[in-house]
């Protein structure tokens, strides 16, 4: 039996989700043990493809100060003993981690109860809890270092190359992102004037003023907060104007969609500048830094014609992820 764990944001989860997925095609159903915070419960505690889920009181230790680091801690090492005893209660033998906070209890309860413990780091800047069980893991994914194949969904996959920009998409994420949608608002008039079509993920936060946004000023516009079938929205744009969460990254990627990153500032190590910069360097997209983001260098990419870095894209990206990493485990 194998235990999945880890979470908090979307990007942890869906690596989550793959792997799940891969060992439900194989007749095996996972456990999971994640958080009561962040995202997890949200995205799994329904989920029938896991045996069972379990859902810690776990918090972050990294950004914690003072006492209430060492509160954190304690907490942490509590709750390794409590996810040891659900270890031992489904006979698991292997661990797979995706990283974050909610990784902890059930990664060192591995460790205690001398499990095999796998981790895949998503971001090409290694997080705090993974670079600390890194040596005590017996197979470290990484896409960014190993050239290990990113887990993705065969949905996103797609052989179309892009070449002139007839519509872009902006991605903000599920909750938005507000320098994404305030750029949006001021490319918005000149894309209107080039005829080219607008689809846009507001988010949650900030869809009620975009939406009046696009209709004060009579612009045609597919806005949404959220979609489930963004992959089909993906599949129709010519350009992404993006965050550069690794998930995103790839599922772009694999969709041969060149995209204009515009990496999240606050992010640990400044991993979405990293991240974005891989493809960047191989001259397969493009990065802007949130403080540094000038209109027209954005207007001149809607010129070009994108097809080389579209077909780098192709070169880079490779299928099977979540089918490369359950043989990797021997499962």
């Amino acid at each position: 039996m194998i235990a999945i764990t880890g979470g908090g944001t979307g990007g942890h989860l869906r690596v989550a989700k793959a792997i799940k997925n891969e060992l439900n095609k194989r007749g095996i159903k996972p456990i999971f043990i994640g958080s009561t915070a962040g995202q997890d419960k949200e995205w799994f505690k329904n989920d029938e493809g896991f045996n069972e889920t379990y859902f810690l009181e776990s918090k972050g230790v990294v950004n914690q100060k003072g006492l209430n680091k060492i509160n954190s801690l304690i907490n942490i090492l509590k709750l390794s003993l409590e996810a040891n005893k659900i270890l031992k209660k489904h006979n698991i033998k292997k661990v797979f981690s995706v990283g974050g906070f909610s990784a902890a209890p059930a990664s060192f309860g591995a460790i205690l109860s001398k499990k095999e413990l796998y981790i895949h780091e998503q971001n090409a800047h290694i997080g705090a809890l993974n670079k600390l069980l890194k040596p005590f893991s017996k197979r470290f994914f990484n896409t960014f270092f190993y050239n290990d194949p990113y887990p993705i969904e065969n949905i996103f996959f797609q052989s179309r190359i892009r070449k002139k920009v007839k519509t872009v998409i902006f991605l903000g994420g599920s909750q938005g992102a507000s320098a994404i949608n305030n750029l949006a608002m001021d490319l918005a008039p000149f894309l209107k004037e080039k005829e080219i079509n607008i689809i846009h993920q507001t988010g949650k936060r900030d869809y009620l003023k975009i939406k009046e946004f696009y209709e004060t000023n009579n612009i045609k516009a597919d806005f949404f907060d959220f979609d489930k079938n963004l992959t089909e929205k993906i599949k129709k744009a010519d350009l992404a104007i993006s965050r550069a969460g690794a998930s995103t990254l790839f599922e772009l990627a694999a969709n041969n969609l060149p995209a204009v990153y515009i990496p999240y500032p606050y992010a640990a190590g400044d991993h979405q500048y990293y991240n974005a910069k891989f493809l960047a360097d191989k001259k397969a997209s493009f990065v802007f830094k949130q403080n540094e983001i000038e209109k027209e260098k954005i207007l001149n990419i809607l010129n070009l014609d994108l097809r080389d870095y579209s077909q780098n894209l192709a070169k880079i990206i490779q299928k099977n992820g979540a089918e490369y990493i359950v043989n990797e485990m021997e499962i």
